[in-house]
């Protein structure tokens, strides 16, 4: 008998079609069927047809010698029938079986002996292998069955949280493996700039934060891929996840469904801590999906409209009563047209839109007077087309995403941000953040791209069966703001009344201070430059005048604006990837390369620089142990490139938007030391020697069937990232700067330069920046028999470094005790989560009733004892100055990076369900109990110090909700 990978041909399409740095091909899968006698032995010649309701296609093949046959090109579904006929053979059928997305998986029935007597034998559904022995990708397929049998948040971020590995976030942009998920900005945790977010192809990831930019209904969600590791060629991203979701079609069928989820107070338990104890909401979620044919066979269409609204009572953080109420609400469109024009073409028209309005922020530590309004969503809409021939499938299109993201301060007065010293003992929140929001703020996150994408199906013999992928991309991202500030035109950092007489060295460097800063040591040169003073008598600059402060506190800072226009930043990319994935008998290498080059272009249209072609391998080799399809070993290599986004394109190529000051209160006047935007003084240049940031990956695994529906799988991950992006002050490291002569100076030529180019920063590589990761991942898995699924996992995080700059600059460039390479700097990451443990799963009752259930517990959070300096969280300084290089300075203390954790703590879902027939109609009842034992654990605590005004130094200050109880009911037709 030939090997079980022998006899494969290929496996499916859409693991063929490709995927463009911004638009995925057709998404599809495919089936590994061996047929058998009830002896287990190989029926060759037998004819098997696949079929679904809610898809055009369909498949067939004969079995070869060995009994197997491999259909590709199935659309997602879990409704395909296996049917299976011979002349020797009693026919048999196979019903619900399921098709996943990018996936080949492996189904073996043993069938009967021809028999007069006998019609067709009929079986529902048949467990699908969980492994899939020719790729070595890592993370998790999200099915449609599976989201409605478990309590989750009904949205396709709150689904992420169901995979293994995936951090907890409570803004739905998990981290995963080595996801950055921290920011030293406001110290926020839970927040990954790293992932890379599709719908139905469309790329809807926000081009300036990394985070995702488009939200959909959750009813037309077929299913979601999250992938974590081992991401062949194909793939943009890498460094975070990637998810993928695909949305339902039509049918020739007319089918639909309404349906309604409400919650409010009276299904909340109350906080136990006084601070959020007054805090309610009451949110409900409605929706209606229509789909069917407008021409049989040929021309489907397939519809949705939702509307969700939410309405929360936002608790004072000092007061613990309410101060506000907020809504928000989303109108969210979906269609679909999906024209099989012949056997060989298809055309595909998508649109979604995801409007938005929110009055108010529900932020707890948001206070009233910095409230804003928001406004959110756009048009998205993409047309694909798909040809195929017998060995090669074609696949082109068109995509573009608008998102719409501005804020409406409420409070128009002047924003006055006010430090406190002397009483800072007494102060509180409500002290130091005085005057309104401070500006207006449209923006747009716009990006169109088209693609087209082969695959070519090559059988060798002698040297394996080859799917050969290519596939080409062009990108372009606008980046559009319009900043407004309100008040008297400027944002002021002060300090209060008592603190009169402070000089410039006690207000940048002492410790103790509770309330935001914005000087430093790194401002010394430019403010001697701009005042006449000599550098070292900036430090005895004196803070005693309250002339003209907007609230009568003490001047020291503000940045006033002195043009406002909107400002339009682009980058513009390419991509083309080349992969081959060979079977050999029972190994599968999969040897791929991906190239990308970009390029930014300022407001005024010019280009201000380009990035060499990255090109990044990605190679993995998977071993069918047995060669029968019940285990595998695997091992990857490869790179995953970070392109920069278009925050540093507005960073570097802002030249006709908005032109701010910032000034210091100097001798009884406002002088200006530093010009942000505009052509005079250019805020910053990319320098030559700028290259992309990439994150290397290793990873090997084992996976095994321990029986018919249950599987172990163990992945060890090893990750390294480089080449960080960070903004430099050329003051500070070149020659004649600061650091000049010590060993963490660094040369123009480093830069790429033979003399300063004149603006405030450089955007450079960070030199010796490193994140290094590497975590333990073991997965058991039961398929859905006997009633019960279930999916377990354990993950070890081991997560070092000295940086948390994510292309987003920072202050690791300007702050020589930041540098990468200075003492203390090197060591665990803060954001990280060493241990998680996740447990989910479903009973099915024969009476309509089902119990899911999902357990999330997690070890903590590290993160550092902090200060904070320019609105960011910074680690603690030595009080004294001691040599290191060259330099005497005062470098970070030990003991302050990622030194602290928040408690562990588990949080258990469950879910209540009731499913009845009534005639043509399928209707169903939930009950939602989140958080169902009530550990109202804490998830954050204060990490300043000095305190926030609201909250001491490892203070609580942030919990899991109570106990809740959501309700909804559906009908389907």
């Amino acid at each position: 008998m030939m090997n079980f990978k022998n006899s494969l041909t290929a496996f499916a399409v859409a693991a063929a079609l490709g995927l463009s740095s911004s638009v995925m091909a057709a998404e599809t899968g495919g089936l590994k069927i061996k047929v058998t006698d009830k002896n287990g032995n190989p029926i060759a010649g037998a004819t098997v047809l696949v079929k679904a309701p809610d898809s055009l296609v369909s498949k067939n093949a004969v079995s070869d010698a060995d009994g197997f046959v491999s259909l590709r090109g199935l659309d997602a579904s879990n409704q395909y029938t296996v049917s299976i006929n011979g002349n020797q053979i009693q026919a048999f059928e196979a019903n619900n079986v399921r098709v996943i997305t990018g996936k080949s998986l492996n189904l073996s029935y043993a069938v009967s002996n021809a028999s007069s007597n006998m019609e067709t034998i009929v079986v529902s559904g048949r467990a699908v292998s969980a492994i899939d022995t020719t790729s070595a990708t890592t993370g998790m397929d999200i099915t449609l069955d599976m989201t409605e049998s478990l309590p989750t948040g009904r949205s396709y971020q709150s689904y992420l949280q169901l995979t293994p590995g995936v951090k907890p976030s409570s803004g739905g942009n998990p981290s995963s493996k080595s996801g950055v998920n921290y920011s030293d900005a406001g110290g926020a945790v839970g927040t990954s700039s790293d992932n890379v977010y599709y719908i139905d192809g469309v790329n809807v990831t926000d081009n300036v934060t990394g985070t995702f930019g488009g939200n959909i209904n959750s009813e037309i969600i077929q299913e979601q891929q999250v992938i974590t590791g081992a991401i062949p060629a194909k793939y943009a991203g890498g460094s975070g996840l990637v998810s993928r979701v695909v949305t339902k079609s039509g049918s020739n069928e007319f089918h639909g469904s309404v349906n309604y989820y409400f919650q409010n107070d009276s299904l909340v338990g109350d906080y136990d801590s006084p601070t959020k104890s007054q805090s309610g909401f009451s949110t409900f979620d409605t929706a209606v999906t229509l789909g069917g044919p407008i021409i049989q066979d040929e021309l489907w269409f397939f519809a949705s409209y939702q509307l969700k609204n939410r309405k929360d009572d936002v608790a004072d953080p000092e007061t613990g009563a309410i101060a506000r109420s907020v809504e928000n609400e989303s109108t969210l469109g979906f269609g679909k047209l999906t024209w099989q024009a012949t056997n060989d073409d298809r055309l595909v028209f998508t649109y979604f839109n995801d409007p938005t309005d929110v009055s108010g922020s529900s932020a707890f530590d948001t206070l009233s007077n910095r409230d804003r309004s928001r406004k959110q969503g756009g048009d998205n809409y993409k047309i694909d087309y798909t040809h195929s021939w017998d060995d090669v499938v074609l696949n082109a299109g068109f995509m573009s995403h608008e998102s719409e993201l501005s804020d409406i301060a409420k409070d128009k007065s002047t924003r006055n941000d006010v430090a406190y010293f002397a009483d800072a003992s007494t102060t509180t929140q409500s002290d130091t953040d005085l005057g309104g929001l401070g500006s207006d703020t449209l923006r747009e996150r716009n990006k169109e791209s088209y693609y087209v994408n082969a695959e070519y199906y090559l059988d060798t013999n002698d040297f394996g069966y080859h799917t050969i992928e290519v596939g080409y991309s062009a990108e372009t991202n606008e980046n559009i703001t319009n900043s407004v500030y309100t008040g008297d035109s400027a944002q002021y950092t002060s300090i209060g009344a008592a603190d009169a007489g402070t000089t410039y060295d006690q207000y940048a460097n002492a410790d103790g201070w509770i309330g935001n800063r914005d000087l430093s040591d790194d401002d010394a040169a430019r403010i001697a430059a701009a005042t006449g003073i000599a550098e070292a008598d900036v430090a005895n600059i004196v803070f005693n005048s309250t002339a003209g402060n907007p609230t009568g506190d003490v001047n020291v800072y503000r940045i006033i604006q002195t043009q406002q226009a909107e400002s339009k930043l682009e980058t513009k990319g390419q991509s083309f990837y080349i992969q081959d994935s060979i079977n050999i008998e029972d190994l599968t290498l999969n040897v791929g390369l991906r190239a990308e080059k970009w390029s930014h272009y300022a407001s005024t249209g010019e280009k201000i620089f380009s990035f060499d072609w990255d090109i990044a391998h990605r190679l993995s080799a998977v071993y069918d142990i047995n060669g029968d399809g019940d285990s595998k070993v695997w091992a990857f290599h490869g790179r995953y490139y970070d392109p920069v986004r278009t925050d540093m394109t507005s960073f570097a190529g802002n030249l006709t938007g908005s032109v701010r000051e910032e000034q210091v209160f100097v001798d009884g006047s406002w002088q200006t030391f530093r010009t942000r935007g505009g052509v005079a003084t250019q805020d910053a240049f990319f320098s030559p020697t700028t290259k992309t940031p990439y994150t290397d990956e290793f990873l090997v695994g084992y996976s095994t069937n321990l029986t018919e529906d249950t599987n172990i799988s163990v992945t060890y991950t090893n990750r390294k990232t480089r080449d960080i992006l960070e903004d430099y002050d050329l003051g500070v490291y070149s020659e004649g700067g600061q650091l000049d002569g010590s060993s963490l100076a660094l040369p123009l030529s480093y830069f790429g330069y033979t003399e300063n180019p004149g603006s405030n920063y450089v955007l450079a590589t960070l030199e010796g920046g490193k994140r290094d990761y590497q975590g333990v991942e073991i997965t058991f898995k039961k398929l859905r028999t006997d009633n019960w699924n279930l999916l377990a996992s354990y993950t070890y995080n081991d997560a070092e470094g000295n940086t948390n700059s994510d292309g987003n600059a920072d202050l690791q460039g300007d702050f020589y005790y930041l540098d990468p390479r200075a003492p203390n700097m090197y060591g665990k990451q803060p954001g990280n989560i060493d241990h998680q443990f996740k447990i989910l799963g479903t009973y099915y009752f024969d009476n309509g009733f089902e119990v899911g259930a999902v357990y999330n517990w997690n070890s903590g959070t590290a993160y550092n004892r902090a200060s904070n300096v320019y609105g960011r969280y910074l680690p603690l300084r030595e009080e004294t100055t001691y040599d290191f290089g060259g330099y005497d300075g005062r470098w970070i203390a030990p003991g302050n990076l990622a030194s602290q954790e928040t408690p562990a703590f588990g949080t258990l879902d469950v879910r209540f369900k009731y499913v009845h027939d009534f005639g043509d109609y399928e209707t169903e009842f939930f009950l939602d109990v989140f958080n169902i034992l009530d550990d109202q654990a804490v998830t954050e605590e204060e990490q300043l110090v000095a305190g926030s005004g609201s909250f001491e130094f490892g203070e609580a200050k942030d919990w899991v909700a109570p106990r809740r109880f959501y309700l909804g009911a559906k009908v389907e037709f």
